[in-house]
């Protein structure tokens, strides 16, 4: 993979196991050779975030948009900037410029974006994976939310599955290597299969 998209907290959280587990995302991509696309920012997990990877010797590229920048809300020691206008255009840049894309621990911000880059794959809009630093159980309500949709008939098991969840970077990127994805959900004449029951 040439980069991944990280997705996480402008905030540190409460505990000490986010703030670690996001400097060892970023040590990590930048040991593996892949860049860190990411919001920008240089404040919560997403400034420690980049801060390891840049410490590590990695390529580090932010997506902002122009009013978080003139907030002083930017990183000022990233290997590249990109400046939109909105919201939107900020998420249209990440998913261009990543490979991947990893949630972090975060609030509705992060799922939000992760969520959205999930929708993409499951409606073949790109190909490409979607996974989770689990750290700390974190993400356990979350994998039994998306049982209960598959159970609840509104999600099919190949789309639940299309997500990873692992402890570590090294263990997403081994997932994301061998992702495949599913077949498409649509067709011309309607779903390409029938939903689980």
């Amino acid at each position: 993979m040439r980069a991944i998209g990280v997705y996480c907290a402008s905030t540190s959280g409460s505990s000490a196991l986010f703030q670690d587990a996001a400097r060892e995302a970023g040590t990590a991509l930048a040991r593996l050779g892949i860049e860190l696309v990411y919001g920008g920012g240089r404040f919560g997990l997403m400034g420690l975030v980049a801060d390891a990877a840049l410490a590590a010797g990695g390529k580090v590229t932010g997506v902002m948009t122009r009013g978080l920048v003139e907030r002083e809300i930017a990183h000022p020691g990233l290997s590249a900037i990109q400046v939109v206008e909105t919201m939107h255009e900020r998420k249209a840049a990440m998913e261009t410029l990543a490979d991947g894309f990893i949630a972090l621990p975060g609030g509705p911000g992060t799922m939000e974006e992760i969520f959205e880059q999930w929708t993409c794959g499951i409606l073949g809009l790109h190909a490409k994976p979607c996974g989770f630093l689990d750290v700390g159980g974190y993400f356990d309500p979350l994998r039994a939310m998306i049982d209960k949709m598959s159970e609840a008939g509104f999600l099919r098991p190949d789309h639940a599955a299309m997500l990873a969840f692992a402890p570590d970077v090294d263990s997403l990127v081994t997932r994301f290597e061998a992702y495949v994805p599913p077949a498409l959900k649509y067709v011309q004449d309607g779903p390409a299969s029938t939903p689980a029951p």
